[in-house]
C-alpha cells in the first residue's frame, strides 16, 4: 500500500495540459472540440496530453473510504490509476462533454467522483474539507457540446464540471458550450466554434505562464 507522498512526492502542478474528453463516440464532435482547445495552449508553447475517457476501463467510486487513510485510491484498481499521476502534475486540466440528458456523460461523472481521494475531511460533523490539489494554482477551461440550439437543454452539463473542479481547487478560466451539433465531425464546418475553442486554450495556456 502507497501513500499519496510516495506516489507523488511533488504535488506542485507543472505548466502542462491534460485534456479529458468524456465522449463514447470515437473521432465525434467532443473530441474534435477538444483537439482544438489542446493545439490553442501548444500554440502558447505548453505541452498536453488528450485523455479519451472510452479507451479505459474505470468504475466509478464504490465510496469504500479507503482513500480517507490511504490518500489515494486503493479500493479500486484499475485504469484510472495510473491517470492520477497525469492530474497531478498538470497545472491546466481541459474537460470536455457532450450533453446526455441534460448532464455530463457517465464517463465524465465516474472520473469526477474517482477524483474523491485528493479530498482531506475532518471528524466533527458534518465533516469539514479541504482539497490536496488546493492553492497550487491549477487552472481549468470546460465545454459542451449539444445537440439542441436551446441554451435549456444544456442542463447542468457545464456546472457538473465547474462546480466539483472548483471545490477540488481549480480556477475555471474560461467555458464555452457549442448548441446545435450532433452528426459525427459536424463542428468541424462551424470555424467560429472552433476559434472559440482554440481561443480557450490559448487563455488557459496563458493563465498558467503569464
Amino acid at each position: 500500500m502507497h501513500s499519496v507522498q510516495e506516489d507523488f512526492p511533488d504535488l506542485s502542478p507543472k505548466p502542462v495540459v491534460l485534456g479529458i474528453g468524456g465522449s463514447p463516440r470515437e473521432n465525434g464532435n467532443t473530441d474534435v472540440l477538444l483537439r482544438h482547445i489542446l493545439r490553442g495552449a501548444e500554440k502558447r508553447g505548453l505541452p498536453s496530453e488528450m485523455i479519451l475517457l472510452r479507451d479505459y476501463r474505470f468504475q466509478p467510486c464504490i465510496g469504500c473510504e479507503r482513500c480517507r487513510a490511504d490518500w489515494t485510491c486503493t479500493g479500486l484498481h484499475d485504469d484510472m490509476n495510473p491517470l492520477y499521476p497525469k492530474i497531478v502534475r498538470a497545472g491546466g486540466l481541459v474537460m470536455v462533454s457532450p450533453v446526455h440528458n441534460y448532464n455530463v456523460t457517465a464517463w465524465i461523472k465516474a472520473f469526477i467522483d474517482r477524483l474523491y481521494c485528493f479530498y482531506d475531511f475532518t471528524d466533527d460533523r458534518p465533516r469539514g474539507w479541504t482539497s490536496r490539489l488546493a492553492l497550487q494554482g491549477r487552472k481549468a477551461v470546460i465545454a459542451a457540446v449539444c445537440e439542441q440550439a436551446s441554451k435549456d437543454d444544456l442542463g447542468f452539463t457545464l456546472e457538473a464540471m465547474h462546480r466539483p473542479l472548483e471545490a477540488l481547487g481549480y480556477e475555471i478560466v474560461g467555458e464555452l458550450a457549442v448548441f446545435a451539433i450532433f452528426e459525427r465531425g459536424m463542428i468541424r464546418d462551424d470555424a467560429q466554434a472552433l476559434a472559440r475553442a482554440t481561443k480557450l486554450g490559448a487563455d488557459l495556456a496563458s493563465s498558467l505562464v503569464p
